[in-house]
């Protein structure tokens, strides 16, 4: 006798999200037969407004490769790359989009997603970026535009940073977009873009700081990378990312008034016995098993720097339609992977205190150098600063063979114990 797998529970938040992007990707699909051409890019320091503005549609490399990874693919890719001979230590999301160009590059939804029509390369403080697509380059023979975003070395954007990005984007990524696109650059098109996207920032904050309220109506790591999938993705200065936004923070507003925790993959959490806030980002092949090993505990993560690689937002960026190339600079120079480790410990540090966690977890990812380096020492210092136990677990992005799901248990398992510990006055 067979046994039905438990059916997954959704908000109503999470299931639009899903339809949203896998619409995205049946457009990407089509587009061969439709003559939309397409922008290859990187979530942080992403161009989605500027990108719309010509009528062209963003492709995401690192979301392929998380939903590869979510769908069971990742496995396959990877060692597709390795056995092609990139190293065990590259970030498996390269060696997992590189996977699934060489299967036929079939996104999501199942459809083959078409060749780039231009790469654009926005750094924002990870070097892989810069590897990735030169791959992307040689394999595609597709052409290749760049920004340099100056890294944030003193914590400050200067003007001078600024007029640098500014100038880039006039000089270099607006003429390779109205190349590709045949289209003039319309800076009224653009303002409106930004507009919209302001909307949706400031409906997206509110939802992200109602994790102040006790209990939680959101888990602001689990939860929230659904939440900030089509604003990381290519939503922003949509109608869509609009309506999603105000839909969802009406949804989170009354699952506050209803005095409501978050919707777990199980249901509805019964009881909030711990409030975390976590760094890194999470592990996708494994993303039920890992969030139900803080379910378990009544752990709940009410603010996470994962959630911020597509903008910083809550600490009081919006783009700027009055401004709109100076607010696409400021927006790419604020990018959490661009940002110093004094900064990067300070977001943590009012997270504990704002949001009245009892300590912080770091998810420390083996292949991902750009969030792993110097994680031990942002523990010690946050740790000094606060005075709330930190937690150190390992995984993956996309390898499965890296999430150890004894290992993390009993790890997490300990640091709640821990905890309790400290609410008991033990040491």
């Amino acid at each position: 006798m067979s046994t039905s797998p438990p059916v997954v529970q959704k908000d109503s938040s999470q299931i639009r999200q899903k339809e949203m992007i896998a619409a995205h990707f049946h457009r990407l699909a089509l587009s061969p037969e439709t003559g939309e051409n397409n922008v290859y890019t990187f979530v942080p320091g992403n161009l989605t407004e500027l990108i719309r503005a010509f009528d062209l549609l963003p492709v995401l490399p690192e979301i392929n490769a998380l939903q590869s990874g979510m769908r069971g693919k990742s496995r396959e890719y990877i060692a597709l790359a390795e056995k092609a001979g990139h190293s065990e230590d590259v970030c498996t999301y390269v060696k997992c989009d590189l996977g699934m160009m060489k299967s036929g590059n079939i996104g999501p939804t199942g459809e083959r997603l078409p060749d780039p029509d231009l790469l654009l390369l926005s750094y924002t403080g990870c070097f892989t970026f810069l590897k990735w697509f030169e791959i992307l380059q040689q394999e595609y023979k597709a052409p290749v535009v760049m920004l340099h975003v100056p890294y944030q070395g003193d914590g400050t954007i200067t003007p001078h940073m600024r007029d640098y990005v500014v100038e880039q984007l006039r000089d270099k990524v607006i003429p390779a977009l109205e190349e590709i696109s045949g289209q003039a650059y319309d800076e009224a098109k653009l303002k409106g873009l930004l507009a919209r996207s302001r909307q949706a920032e400031d409906d997206l904050v509110w939802v992200l700081q109602s994790a102040r309220h006790r209990p939680s109506p959101i888990d602001a790591y689990f939860g929230a990378v659904y939440y900030v999938g089509p604003i990381f993705s290519a939503f922003r200065g949509t109608e869509e990312a609009v309506g999603y936004y105000r839909a969802l923070r009406e949804e989170v507003e009354e699952r506050m008034a209803a005095g409501l925790g978050p919707v777990t993959p199980e249901g509805q959490l019964a009881e909030e016995r711990y409030r975390v806030v976590v760094e890194g980002p999470p592990n996708w092949t494994s993303f039920r098993e890992f969030w139900q090993m803080f379910v378990d505990e009544g752990a709940v993560v009410v603010a996470s720097t994962y959630t911020k690689v597509g903008g910083t937002y809550d600490f009081g960026f919006r783009h700027d339609p009055e401004h709109p190339l100076e607010t696409l600079a400021d927006y790419c120079l604020g990018c959490y992977t661009n940002l110093n480790f004094p900064s990067r410990i300070d977001m943590l540090c009012r997270y504990i205190e704002e949001y009245q966690a009892d300590g912080f977890l770091i998810n420390s990812v083996k292949s991902c150098n750009s969030f792993s380096a110097g994680q031990l020492l942002i523990l010690r210092e946050v740790e000094r600063r606060t005075g709330r136990p930190g937690g150190f677990i390992e995984s993956d992005l996309v390898d499965p063979r890296y999430f150890s799901p004894a290992n993390i248990k009993n790890r997490l398992e300990s640091y709640f114990q821990m905890l309790d510990q400290k609410r008991s006055g033990g040491h």
